[in-house]
């Protein structure tokens, strides 16, 4: 921060006594105490430059030449006659006693510029702007500010301002392009006494930042004023009073803007060379908060040093002053007027396009705050709530350094969330005392502004008012756009459920089961209304294709890398391609196969899932069970399953490949078969309707039927004719990676001699894909054993349908083990 008073402004506000003060003068006019006359402004933007006034207050006023004149003649010797002969020589125009009695009581007086009727010091009420600094405490005054930056002056010698620059920019790209912030981060998170040390340097920074504005008004041949801290807007705030830099010229008060940039520059090439001596990373933080800091600094928006920068630039001391003269003269019927031409046309120019960028954003940022406050509030309460039990756990273990870093954190938690309160309520406050102030005797027009304050009030209350979603925390994997900001106040109509949104929508899981969540998704059947319906689909159920059929064309192969094979004789493949934007694709492929006489085992089971599109779903689960009656010499199963996202945004895919390899020594017996067919069936049964259940817990209900079919083998006579023998089910890997799987011993002895139910099993989830149809493998079952049944469900997308079709909540690519 550069200034106090924010520049000079045409007005300050009226004396607290507001009696009329025409023929009421002292017979020899006089300045009230501490005004000071600066002069005429150097390069200023107006045609007729002003000239500038300090009060004794410290606020900063710019007056016409005339009033200048009139006011300069005021010295407390000379008469209302004499002011008007001195204002004539200086104005070129003829100004009589009379005409200076005017320009005092109505101009000079109402500005607290001159001593009243009695002689007494005039009581002023100093500008208080919005966007102008709270809380003030000054820490050194005049004097003493003086005397602390005398010996920095000598830093804008431009010999140490080149260097000091150069050194500057080399450090930061070094420590932003080829160092990097990561060992930084971790060293300084992991140790909070160095954390803390990153802080209060940060903080001095920001101290010694007002140092360069005070050094540079001292070099350019300005006096500074006092210094000390405040609350600007949300956050605390040093300030340093340069006022007096309006009496150097351009040049000189654009040094003294940059002055508080150039110190923190010297800050960081000063924390670099502490660092090539020490070596501790972790002080290459203070590098990126100076950076900050001057990003920070040179917006132009509010009265940061960019806003002085560009005032002092175009000669325009007080920019916000022009917002209402500017944001007026673009008015078609107001075109010509000469307060449109007060200022030159560059400047003129200039300061229009800041008033068309900044008020635009203030309002932007001010409705935001309004609409974003309930879930701000949640979260800091969340946030703080965090913080405080880590502090108290930090206190019970004698973490000192611990506890004051979570302090902070509450304190920086709490600070910006009171500020953004504050302003709003000083906002609604100005809001209701001015209508009151500027409709007074006006009693319909107060009644109208009054109605039109409690429908705002009522307003806010409405989009205030906890509902169970309004003061929701704010949560990591919210995309926190616009429209999910308006969603708490005004909830999307839209239907497709997306990651992060809001939106309305019905959907069915089974009862008693968790609510889904981002963390833990469940597999719902979503309600979405279309427009129309596709033949052959009955509203209100899932469109379904049989097994070995689609439901509708193919999706055209978009992925870099080739489409995997089609399942070879005895194979069984889940393939799930989803091209399809917010539709969910299921494939899902079950077999049974029996293998006797000595024939190889080299079956194969596989799941792939592929998906290109947004907001989409593809599901593909293969479950293979192979049962090997006899002796064999070759057992070389492979469970294969991959997912991958190619261009989705907001996509889930899985894939998940389970395979159960086991040896017979002979048939099963009538009962064994009959207790595995009732199992297959009942596990047929819950692949048509896997996609009622949800991920989490698919692959686990495979392992259970797993050890079922398991445990009728082992518990069947025929099957199992040394009671010695056990079964060794295995666990394949995850993300689709191949996995053969091959018997405990490499060769299976004769029907009779082998352990008994030997074998292996496994599976391959791969999480991260799309499914399209797979075909169906069948092989006849041996011994009367049951026909191998492998069901095929591949729903339409949703686009394609009347009905519904079931959805899965969109999460990041998954690969659990």
């Amino acid at each position: 921060m550069t200034h106090t008073s924010g520049g000079p402004r045409p007005q300050a506000g009226p004396p607290s006594s507001a009696a009329p003060l025409a023929g009421h003068q002292l017979p020899v006019p006089a300045r009230a105490d501490g005004v000071q006359l600066i002069g005429q402004s150097q390069g200023s933007g107006y045609r007729q430059p002003p000239s500038l006034v300090r009060r004794g207050d410290g606020q900063t006023l710019q007056l016409t030449p005339l009033l200048f004149a009139v006011l300069e003649a005021v010295d407390g010797s000379r008469t209302v006659e004499d002011i008007a002969e001195h204002a004539s020589a200086a104005s070129g125009r003829l100004i009589s006693a009379d005409n200076v009695r005017t320009l005092m009581d109505s101009q000079l007086l109402p500005l607290g510029l001159l001593r009243l009727a009695d002689g007494s010091q005039p009581e002023v009420r100093k500008a208080d702007p919005l966007l102008g600094m709270r809380f003030r405490y000054t820490v050194t005054d005049p004097e003493r500010t003086r005397r602390i930056t005398a010996p920095f002056a000598v830093l804008f010698h431009p010999l140490i301002v080149v260097a000091v620059t150069a050194a500057f920019l080399a450090s930061c790209w070094w420590v932003l392009m080829v160092k990097g912030l990561g060992s930084a981060t971790h060293e300084a998170f992991d140790n909070p006494v160095l954390l803390l040390l990153i802080l209060a340097v940060t903080i001095l920074s920001a101290g010694f930042h007002e140092f360069g504005h005070a050094a540079a008004a001292r070099k350019g041949g300005a006096t500074p004023g006092a210094m000390g801290t405040g609350l600007y807007l949300i956050w605390p705030a040093f300030f340093t009073d340069v006022t007096d830099s309006y009496r150097l010229g351009r040049g000189g008060r654009l040094r003294t803007d940059l002055g508080g940039l150039y110190f923190n520059a010297i800050v960081a090439v000063a924390i670099m060379a502490l660092w090539w001596a020490t070596g501790f990373d972790a002080l290459l933080l203070v590098v990126v908060t100076q950076i900050l800091q001057m990003v920070r600094q040179l917006l132009p928006l509010v009265r940061f040093d960019g806003y002085h920068i560009l005032a002092d630039a175009t000669g325009v001391p007080d920019l916000f002053q022009r917002i209402k003269p500017v944001l007026l003269g673009l008015l078609p019927w107001r075109w010509g007027r000469p307060e449109n031409k007060v200022l030159k046309p560059w400047a003129r120019a200039v300061v229009t396009l800041w008033v068309l960028v900044t008020v635009p954003l203030l309002i932007f940022s001010l409705a935001m705050m309004v609409v974003s406050l309930p879930r701000l509030l949640a979260t800091a309460w969340a946030s703080a709530a965090k913080q405080q039990a880590m502090l108290s756990q930090s206190l019970s273990d004698g973490d000192l350094a611990g506890a004051a870093v979570r302090t902070l954190a509450i304190a920086a938690v709490a600070l910006p969330t009171v500020g953004m309160l504050y302003i709003l309520f000083r906002l609604l406050r100005q809001l209701v005392t001015g209508l009151w102030q500027k409709t007074r005797g006006k009693f319909v027009q107060r009644t109208a502004a009054m109605c039109a304050v409690a429908a705002l009030l009522a307003g806010l209350a409405w989009a205030w008012w906890p509902d169970g979603g309004t003061y929701r925390p704010v949560q990591p994997y919210e995309r926190g756009t616009l429209a999910d900001a308006t969603a708490s106040v005004l909830p999307t109509a839209g239907t497709a459920l997306r990651e992060g949104a809001s939106g309305r929508t019905v959907a069915l899981w089974p009862e008693g089961a968790a609510t889904p969540t981002r963390e833990n998704p469940q597999l719902a059947m979503v309600l979405v209304p279309l427009q129309g319906s596709a033949a052959g689909s009955s509203a209100g159920s899932p469109a379904v294709s049989p097994a070995g059929s689609h439901g509708s064309a193919a999706p055209s192969w978009v992925f870099p890398f080739d489409r995997p094979a089609a399942p070879r004789e005895g194979g069984n493949q889940a393939l799930a391609v989803n091209t399809s934007d917010g539709s969910v694709t299921y494939s899902v492929a079950f077999a049974l196969v029996w293998a006797e006489d000595g024939e190889p085992v080299d079956t194969r089971n596989e799941a792939y899932a592929f998906a290109s599109c947004t907001g989409c779903a593809a599901v593909a689960v293969g479950f293979q069970v192979v049962l090997v009656v006899g002796q064999t010499d070759v057992i070389v199963p492979e469970n294969l399953s991959a997912a991958a996202n190619y261009n989705c945004f907001e996509c889930l895919t899985y894939a998940l490949a389970s395979q159960l390899v086991l040896t017979l020594d002979g048939p099963l017996t009538d009962q064994g078969m009959a207790s595995l067919q009732a199992l297959w069936t009942e596990i047929a049964e819950y692949g048509r309707n896997i996609r009622n259940v949800p991920l989490s817990e698919i692959q686990g209900r495979l392992a259970a039927y797993k050890e079922q079919i398991t445990a009728i083998i082992k518990a069947d006579p025929g099957a199992t004719k040394s009671p010695s023998s056990g079964i060794s089910p295995s666990t394949g890997a995850p993300g689709g990676t191949p996995r053969a799987t091959t018997p405990a011993e490499p060769g299976l002895p004769a029907p009779g001699q082998s352990a008994p139910g030997s074998g292996t099993g496994t599976q391959a989830p791969a999480p991260a894909g799309t499914a399209a149809p797979a075909a169906p493998v069948t092989e006849p079952a041996p011994g009367g054993a049951p026909p191998s049944y492998m069901p095929v469900e591949t729903p339409v997308p949703t686009a394609d349908t009347g009905g519904t079709a079931p959805a899965v909540e969109p999460q990041p690519t998954p690969n659990p083990s």
